[in-house]
């Protein structure tokens, strides 16, 4: 993908590292820690299962709980439930082919473990190239090695660790999404706008990504705006608009129109097992065998919208409730950490939000060499993709959700983290600019300099600054609780 100069070995050293800890970490808590009985989708097995099974459950059982459930079910039947609905299909696909490739084990062992092993090998895989490709969109845009560098280290620490290896679409949708970021950066829009098109086919939100686009198509009407050229470059504009929101909205709009066809239309119905219509008839499942739902005779007939509704209550507002205090609490940090970096880049660049990022540079000197690190005036859109993400999340979501929600879709939570790291850390000022090599001078007494940075402000933990161990606390918190709870039925964000 990329020539591996030791900035990307250490980077994807470190990625792998951390996925190897993670599914040693979870086969452990899951053997030790007794499982909650949790009130989740739990769909009874239909295919016998072996020693060899057994044995993959035990080892990676862990990454099977919760919404994961939903994506194994979804590959191994299909939508056969109406609720399946809010969970896109691009992932499912993904497992099922990883499933196709495992072939010579089916003799051994059933679909679901199959399933599962490709979970954990897919889902490590895609995870540490996103790193990789943060590290090179961090380089595009930041101008600034350093902070691109310590930026991809802590998306291997992202505090949404457990869902960027368990069976969850986290992973895909954030090396989708930051390849669009740096197609779009290199000037390549059209295979930009189709690894955009492909995440929104993993998660809904992939669908706000359109503002990238836009915004791209806008800067370069205006730079390349003339009286003489103004009408031809506005229809230029609208058709590329036009064409963007197409993109993007397509896969979703193909999923929509699927469930339609499904549950509205008659004779379209897939048979369901006995087992999984039983289980429909005990909790309530609608199948597409029973009588229409409501939402099919809507005017615009998405059920997208009706099982965010209906199933999880997501509206404006809902969740402020006084029994979700422990929910905002749990989603407080990361609501902190993108709030902090909004007024940062807005107290510093207040007339670049004024102007939309469409500012013309009358220094042509300053235009070629913009000011390196978070506060370029290239993070502008991801800034502000951000805080649409946290506001949107913060108001209309299941709130504890917010921390995997943005750590996903988002690089500026761990530009912003570098930025202040390298900012008020002694340790890392004493680092040159690339990783792997002597320090440029000495570190403090008492300090010692691992190679892999990130270890070394581990290490050196009591010497670090207060910053540091706010952050690099927070990041470890949230990624050993993550794995220590989710994977054994247990509530997490």
């Amino acid at each position: 993908m990329w020539p591996l100069d030791p900035s990307r070995k250490e980077v994807l050293g470190f990625a792998v590292s951390c996925r190897v800890l993670t599914l040693a970490l979870q086969a452990l808590f899951n053997a030790i820690i007794p499982d909650h009985r949790a009130e989740a989708f739990s769909p009874p097995r239909l295919a016998p299962s072996g020693s060899a099974d057994q044995l993959v459950e035990g080892l990676l059982g862990g990454l099977s709980h919760w919404d994961a459930e939903h994506f194994l079910f979804i590959a191994e039947h299909g939508y056969l439930y109406e609720h399946n609905f809010a969970f896109f299909p691009g992932f499912p696909l993904v497992l099922l082919l990883g499933a196709e490739l495992l072939r010579p084990l089916w003799g051994l062992l059933n679909l679901r473990s199959c399933l599962l092993i490709s979970v954990a090998l897919l889902n490590s895989l895609f995870s540490a190239l996103a790193a990789l490709v943060l590290h090179d969109l961090g380089c595009l845009v930041l101008h600034c090695p350093r902070q691109a560098f310590y930026g991809a280290l802590l998306f291997c620490l992202s505090p949404a660790n457990v869902f960027l290896t368990a069976g969850y679409s986290e992973a895909l949708f954030a090396l989708l999404t930051f390849s669009a970021m740096g197609q779009l950066e290199r000037g390549r829009s059209w295979t930009s706008g189709l690894f955009f098109a492909l995440a929104t086919g993993v998660r809904s939100n992939g669908l706000v990504n359109i503002g990238f686009l836009i915004h791209s198509q806008c800067q370069g009407f205006f730079s390349s705006l003339t009286v003489q050229n103004a009408l031809r470059q506005l229809l230029k504009l609208m058709g590329s608009v036009f064409l963007s929101v197409f993109t993007l909205g397509l896969p979703f709009a193909l999923f929509q129109y699927y469930a339609y066809t499904q549950f509205c239309l008659p004779g379209s119905a897939h048979p369901i097992p006995q087992p999984l219509l039983q289980l429909a008839v005990d909790q309530g499942y609608r199948t597409a065998e029973g009588n229409k739902p409501p939402w099919c005779s809507w005017e615009l007939p998405l059920i997208y919208s009706y099982i965010q509704d209906v199933y999880w209550n997501v509206g404006f507002l809902r969740y402020y409730e006084l029994k979700q205090v422990p929910n905002f609490l749990l989603a407080a940090p990361m609501a902190i950490l993108v709030a902090w970096a909004t007024w940062t880049y807005v107290t510093t660049h207040p007339w670049l939000f004024l102007t939309l990022g469409m500012q013309r540079s009358k220094n042509k000197r300053t235009l070629e060499k913009p000011e390196p690190g978070f506060l370029s005036p290239r993070v502008f859109v991801y800034l502000v993709h951000a805080a649409a993400l946290l506001l949107f999340g913060s108001l209309c979501m299941h709130v504890q959700v917010l921390t995997r929600f943005l750590c996903s879709s988002t690089p500026i939570v761990y530009w912003f983290s570098a930025h202040l790291l390298l900012d008020q850390e002694p340790l890392l000022r004493s680092l040159e600019a690339m990783p792997g090599k002597p320090p440029a001078g000495h570190p403090p007494p008492g300090q010692k300099v691992p190679r892999n940075s990130m270890m070394g402000l581990l290490y050196n933990w009591k010497t670090c600054s207060l910053v540091t161990r706010c952050i690099l606390g927070y990041f470890m918190t949230y990624w050993l609780l993550g794995l220590l709870l989710h994977c054994n039925w247990l509530p997490w964000t």
